[in-house]
């Protein structure tokens, strides 16, 4: 191919981000753009897919510019987006027929405690491997095809399209050629039978959702199609890579073995591990998910847990409690004292996520003497982030039967090596950073560069991707257990 570089679309929920990246992984050009956030009414969470559109049109061309690089150098386009908001458009036209409705969004509560209330709870997870919730896409799609004057109707005649923000940006940037998703943002749908790798006409027919509508799944490592009538970028790119953020960051992680995991340390915290081929079913409140395909090779899958509250602690700590003036300085003041002073920080502020599940849970200081002072706060705080973190890694090693081959880090609050090194500490195991840490669009390049031919393999990404730093354990076995078990004990007060 003429191009030398990869362009990484990265579409989130506040903004867009265009990462171009040699094939060395090395970042020359990033531009983020935000959009607006729509909120209808309490609960309620919409994005304006045009509005998307253009952001995607403005960073692409920015980030180009800033590596000093044209459309035409470009090699392969790879896509990593926020998973679960949901488009329906339509198809002679391509225009959206609603705002996306964000996978924040709760409008379709109702709906999901009906159908757990009519017992589908066990079905859904067997076939889908989530749990009934509105936080994925079926239930949104339904609300769409309700709620929109006609919509059922021509739904039924194949006039509309739905997708998430993968198949919406895909089918735009190849003119309405292709209408497609990949297997790790289908597995997020509640409409796709992770068994099987296909549809699930059962669960299309619970959720009300037809088939006419649905993008045709294909792996996340191929070409699906070619830029077409953009301005913006010449005809005749190849599309080759496509993944869900956070299976992207798993994957842009070069974490290929079972075992292998990551934790993504943003407002809140997502542990993915790899589980290989096996299905692993939980029993510990994770998700069973499809981490990515590639070509025609089996499904991998991974355990997924979210932690609600993670970077967010450390604002809390900066903008309620004002015991910090920016949120960096949170290092220093918590290395400032050897330990917590016997203080524990639980973060449940949002309720408790993974493996509680526990909504009504609320945040709590405990232990507090005389002498507790903010250092001692600060340093509880990190540790409660970690904690959590730990929490999960250490059901998906009990799910799994799998013992935890390291973890890598990535996200904002990795930069701070206190707070990694209480991960290592807490987990006893070795946590890694890369050194490119915006790694969920470096997964949507690699994958891209696998589809278009640019990587041999595994191996050839194996050893592209480049270590930052490595923190080691450096209490033992005895004081670790001492500390999970505080920790345990603190939670058990806030449920």
């Amino acid at each position: 191919m003429a191009g030398d570089v990869i362009l990484a679309i990265d579409q989130g929920t506040t903004g867009s981000t265009a990462v171009i990246l040699t094939v060395n992984l090395d970042v020359i050009g990033k531009v983020n753009i935000e959009f607006p956030q729509v909120y209808p009414q309490p609960g309620w969470v919409e994005h304006d897919p045009e509005a998307i559109w253009r952001s995607i049109e403005a960073c692409v061309t920015a980030a180009l510019a800033e590596a000093g690089k044209t459309g035409a150098d470009v090699a392969a386009i790879g896509i990593t987006n926020q998973r679960e908001t949901s488009v329906v458009w339509d198809r002679a036209t391509g225009a959206p027929i609603h705002h996306a409705i964000v996978w924040q969004c709760r409008r379709t509560t109702d709906v999901c405690q009906s159908l757990r209330a009519e017992g589908h709870v066990d079905r859904v997870r067997q076939t889908t491997g989530l749990v009934l919730d509105p936080y994925f896409s079926g239930t949104k799609v339904a609300w769409i095809l309700d709620h929109v004057e006609g919509a059922r109707a021509r739904a039924d005649a194949g006039e509309l399209a739905f997708g998430t923000i993968d198949s919406f940006l895909l089918w735009r940037l190849t003119a309405g050629a292709v209408h497609a998703t990949e297997v790790s943002n289908a597995s997020r749908t509640m409409l796709y039978d992770i068994n099987d790798g296909a549809w699930s006409q059962p669960m299309l027919d619970l959720l009300r959702v037809p088939r006419e509508v649905l993008p045709e799944v294909r792996s996340s490592s191929e070409v699906y199609g070619k830029t077409s009538g953009l301005g913006f970028l010449p005809d005749g790119i190849p599309i080759a890579g496509i993944a869900g953020d956070q299976q992207a960051a798993l994957f842009g992680q070069a974490c290929f073995s079972p075992g292998q995991a990551k934790s993504t340390y943003g407002t809140g915290a997502f542990v993915l591990m790899n589980t290989g081929t096996e299905r692993v079913a939980s029993e510990r409140g994770l998700l069973t998910t499809v981490a990515w395909q590639l070509g025609d090779s089996p499904l991998v899958y991974a355990l997924e847990g979210s932690v609600f509250i993670a970077g967010a602690a450390v604002q809390w700590l900066r903008d309620e409690l004002q015991i910090i003036d920016a949120s960096p300085e949170i290092e220093a003041l918590a290395g400032s004292v050897p330990d917590t002073g016997g203080v524990v920080v639980v973060p449940a502020f949002a309720g408790l996520g993974a493996p509680y599940w526990d909504p009504e849970a609320r945040g709590a200081i405990l232990g507090l003497t005389r002498g507790s002072n903010r250092a001692h706060i600060a340093r509880a705080t990190l540790e409660g982030i970690a904690h959590q973190v730990a929490d999960v890694v250490e059901a998906m090693a009990a799910d799994s039967g799998q013992s935890l081959a390291g973890l890598r880090v990535d996200g904002g609050a990795c930069a701070n090596d206190l707070l990694m090194q209480l991960q290592a500490d807490a987990l006893g195991t070795d946590v890694v950073r890369p050194i490119v840490v915006e790694t969920t669009a470096v997964g949507a390049a690699l994958l891209a560069g696998l589809g278009a031919g640019l990587f041999e393999g595994l191996d050839d990404i194996s050893a592209r991707w480049k270590k930052d730093a490595s923190f080691e354990p450096a209490i033992d076995n005895t004081a670790r257990s001492s500390a999970r078990a505080a920790w345990s004990k603190a939670v058990g007060r806030v449920r």
